[in-house]
């Protein structure tokens, strides 16, 4: 930032805060009635020179952490023009062992100046720092209806774990009006959702119903190959054919079912070498039945 702690105050006081509702003239209050220690970002990001800071402090002499009490109200500045577009930079690579530094570096040569980035598994559902960057490119266009923003990613994989959550962020991307970039693979480029790239968010949705449709149809024909062999699923069966035929032998014979258990041996899984419980024999004699 160029402009000194007091001049960018006084720059951004000339706006009227859309979040906090503070006339221009005032610093920015919280919802307890306090001088807010920063301004917010929706404030600040009016003034073209403060669109790439992270936050702006508020002065001493506006008294943070005190009553709010407005200033003298001035003028409001008149709307400034749209500048070049704001690119917010994502990075994540899903484990501490992956590299990430590679994907800061690209972000850096696009030009991004707001990087958010993240070490997280891949199982996780919440992802910090891609809500920050989100929510970040949502306050922006909102203040700022006219400027352009962009998300940039290095790689499509990065934003989303599975097609159903990139059609999810891709809906909403489409309803705030942000660009997506993408600085590798096949797709890369710049998708509007308002213009050009509307047809590629709608690709997006496309593919992720073609994906699910597709791991639904794969594993019902696994399933039905695996039935036609004989092999329906489940966990293995405690008691099998042969230790069956010899139990319905015993049970023939007069043997008590619980001195069957005993003489049958499971031979695969976690309970090898062991008897069947009783309780198994009676409901295997009972299928056999």
């Amino acid at each position: 930032m160029d402009l000194t702690t007091a001049q960018a105050a006084n720059a951004v006081e000339r706006h009227d805060c859309p979040q906090c509702e503070a006339p221009a003239g005032s610093p920015c209050r919280t919802r307890g009635g306090k001088t807010a220690a920063k301004y917010h970002t929706a404030r600040f990001i009016l003034v073209p020179a403060l669109r790439e800071e992270l936050d702006v402090a508020v002065p001493d002499d506006r008294g943070p952490g005190r009553a709010w009490v407005p200033g003298p109200r001035i003028e409001a500045a008149e709307p400034t023009p749209a500048a070049a577009a704001i690119r917010i930079g994502y990075a994540r690579c899903s484990t501490a062992q992956q590299e990430l530094q590679s994907q800061l570096d690209a972000l850096d040569r696009a030009n991004c100046k707001r990087v958010f980035s993240e070490k997280i598994s891949t199982r996780v559902k919440v992802r910090p720092q891609l809500e920050k960057a989100l929510k970040l490119a949502y306050d922006l266009r909102e203040a700022a209806p006219d400027q352009p923003v962009i998300l940039t990613v290095h790689e499509l994989k990065h934003l989303a774990r599975n097609a159903a959550e990139l059609m999810a962020l891709s809906g909403q991307l489409q309803a705030a009006g942000v660009q997506l970039e993408l600085l590798t693979g096949p797709l890369t480029g710049i998708y509007d959702p308002n213009g050009m790239g509307a047809m590629f968010f709608a690709v997006l949705a496309a593919s992720a119903q073609i994906d699910r449709n597709y791991i639904r149809e794969k594993t019902l024909e696994g399933q039905q190959a695996a039935a036609a062999k004989g092999n329906h699923g489940g966990r293995p069966k405690v008691i099998d054919d042969d230790m069956l035929t010899f139990a319905v032998a015993l049970e023939a014979k007069g043997t008590p079912v619980p001195e069957i258990a005993k003489k049958l041996t499971i031979k695969t899984g976690k309970n090898a070498g062991r008897n069947p419980s009783v309780a198994s024999l009676y409901r295997a004699l009972a299928e056999a039945d």
